[in-house]
């Protein structure tokens, strides 16, 4: 048995704080590290050390750091170190306990390909595969390109033609080393309707696994997770059964220890489910699973690390409320979901929720890292009552000075096809465009509070909603960037507090939120008069034109890079490059302009 009386948590943000609040409750010390860029952030705060590294992935600064702070255990977190078997042998090497599954065990199910061949050897059904070194044209498209390494949406395209391989593998061979320092790919059938099903799995050093309960994931953009809940819905009990004993026969062959989660891929059309991989580590959406099975999985963790067996067994898990997680990112959701930076002038979480974030008001928001902000957990008695809080809860949050999804996910969670359990599909959110949300209502609504709230109170020039000799005339209130028009007669039931930065008001049940229009909230890749815009804040990573080149429409110009996800800039029409104000490693804020391009003259013309 181990001790473990201070652990240090090898990751940022919103996990280093999960992370830290268990530690508080079973009185452990809690130790962190961090950049420059993280030094004055929350989870830095919250611990009872904090020490400088250079980057969360340089792994010796990292170890040098929890012996420097007299650490008796890591934490890795997710993402990062934390799937890395060479940095858990380095820990344990240096006597240090790795809360995660032991190293050989990473390496062999960390790593998609390795654990695809131990899946096949267990029995468990998987994606039909290619090898890369096969003729592309043999393919039954589509297929999925995917990392070997990793994972968080990190790496994968979907081809649909022999043409589009080599770029599709060249692009995610570029994230996978970016974001994992391993760019080994794998090619698998593509399931076109398809619904992610996941099962959290426990081990202990003593022979037991258990399992508690699935999870539904299926809420997806660019193959990472939006929504998430437990249990999965609209599941047959015998193939939710199979499921489970699946998961945990697999992760037994192992000698699995610690958290895991085994993810699964069920066909809609087939009703067949496959194994697609296994996380060795906590998942960003544990919450989930904590709330349906009463467990806290980070104590479970900590306990495993220690030598202690499990404190349960299969019968001793009791699956009770439905929980539904919504993720927050900084990005416009409405506009292609490409990430966002820039200053959170003001935050408000919802109190009724269990909120896991590191984001407070005033906080900048850089693309350096994941542009996950925070993750809105709420529960029912069924899941119906949970789509009904997690609509309130998105209600009362909001994020002000940089544009993010949460309105986005608001409009989602009330949607009819989210009501429907399992309803929606991975690539159903490639398929759909959610509507964004109208925001006259609200803005004029707003408007005639604050108009009100600075109108003279007496004397003959006070406002009192009554006009003579025609229609009342529009009141035009202006703000620091536009105006926003309202009518003149004034607005009963409503109730307002306001700030420097913001109008917050309820009226007719509802809750709004108003503030100046954000300059950078409605920009993107603009080609009307050939000129192509940052679409996003990031890191040009190639410029492939140079002025006076014929391009071709849809010939990439450039790449940029932001928060590890890649967009290539297209030529928006034949013609030459007559523009380039991008260079390779250059920094450019949201709409940069980076190219020019002039039309061709006969296709102008025709």
């Amino acid at each position: 048995m181990t001790e473990i009386r201070s652990v240090l948590v090898a990751n940022r943000g919103e996990i280093a704080r999960r992370v830290f609040r268990t530690c508080r409750e079973l009185g452990i010390r809690a130790i962190a590290v961090h950049t420059d860029v993280d030094a004055g952030a929350l989870h830095v705060r919250d611990a009872d050390v904090a020490l400088r590294v250079p980057s969360y992935l340089d792994a010796d600064a990292v170890l040098a750091a929890a012996k420097e702070a007299g650490a008796d255990a890591i934490h890795p977190g997710y993402g990062f170190l934390s799937e890395n078997a060479s940095f858990a042998a380095s820990v344990t090497g240096a006597g240090i306990a790795w809360i995660g599954p032991r190293p050989e065990v990473i390496e062999q199910m960390g790593r998609k390909d390795a654990a695809r061949e131990l899946a096949v050897a267990a029995g468990v059904p998987v994606v039909p595969s290619y090898d890369l070194a096969d003729d592309p044209a043999g393919f039954a498209y589509p297929v999925l390109v995917k990392a070997a390494a990793g994972g968080g949406g990190k790496g994968m395209r979907v081809v649909r033609s022999p043409e589009e391989l080599d770029a599709a593998v060249a692009a995610a061979r570029r994230e996978a080393a970016g974001a994992f320092g391993d760019d080994t790919m794998l090619v698998e059938k593509y399931v076109e309707r398809g619904r992610h099903i996941e099962v959290q799995v426990l081990g202990d050093s003593h022979g037991n696994v258990v399992h508690l309960g699935t999870r539904e994931c299926s809420v997806q953009r660019r193959h990472q997770k939006v929504l998430e809940e437990a249990p999965a819905p609209a599941l047959d009990e015998g193939l939710r059964e199979r499921i489970h004993s699946s998961a945990v026969a697999l992760s037994a062959s192992v000698g699995y220890e610690n958290a895991g989660t085994i993810e699964y891929l069920l066909d809609t059309s087939t009703g067949e489910f496959y194994f697609l991989e296994m996380n060795t580590r906590l998942q960003v959406e544990h919450p989930v699973t904590e709330i349906h099975a009463g467990v806290d999985l980070v104590a479970c963790q900590i306990a495993v690390a220690a030598g202690d067996p499990l404190p349960f067994d299969q019968a001793g898990v009791r699956f009770g409320r439905h929980a539904i997680e919504a993720r927050i990112y900084a990005e416009d959701a409405f506009g292609g979901f490409l990430p966002q930076a820039g200053t959170a002038t003001a935050v408000v979480w919802p109190a009724q929720a269990r909120v896991d974030h590191a984001l407070e008001s005033g906080q900048v928001v850089s693309t350096s890292y994941d542009p996950m902000l925070g993750k809105v957990i709420v529960s029912g008695r069924d899941r119906e009552s949970a789509r009904r809080a997690l609509v309130a809860a998105l209600d009362d949050t909001a994020i002000l000075g940089l544009t993010t999804n949460t309105g986005f996910l608001r409009v989602l969670a009330a949607g009819e096809e989210f009501a429907v359990p399992g309803g929606i599909d991975t690539a159903w959110l490639d398929r759909h465009d959610v509507p964004p949300p109208d925001p006259a209502p609200a803005r004029a609504i707003a408007a005639r509070l604050w108009l009100d709230a600075h109108a003279t109170a007496s004397g003959p020039f006070a406002a009192d909603g009554f006009r003579m000799g025609g229609p009342a005339a529009p009141v035009v209130v202006e703000f620091e960037d536009g105006d926003v028009v309202l009518p003149g007669a004034g607005v009963s039931g409503v109730s307002a507090h306001t700030t420097p930065h913001h109008v917050e008001l309820a009226h007719q049940g509802q809750r709004y939120l108003f503030r100046r229009p954000d300059a950078s909230a409605d920009h993107g890749a603009a080609a009307g008069d050939g000129t192509v815009l940052a679409p996003m804040p990031g890191t040009v990573l190639d410029v492939r034109v140079a002025v006076g080149d014929t391009v071709s429409e849809g010939d990439v110009l450039g790449v940029v890079e932001a928060m590890k996800m890649e967009l290539a800039l297209k030529a928006p029409y034949a013609g030459t490059v007559t523009a380039v104000g991008a260079a390779t490693g250059q920094q450019v804020a949201l709409g940069a302009e980076l190219f020019a391009v002039q039309r061709d003259t006969e296709e102008g013309a025709a």
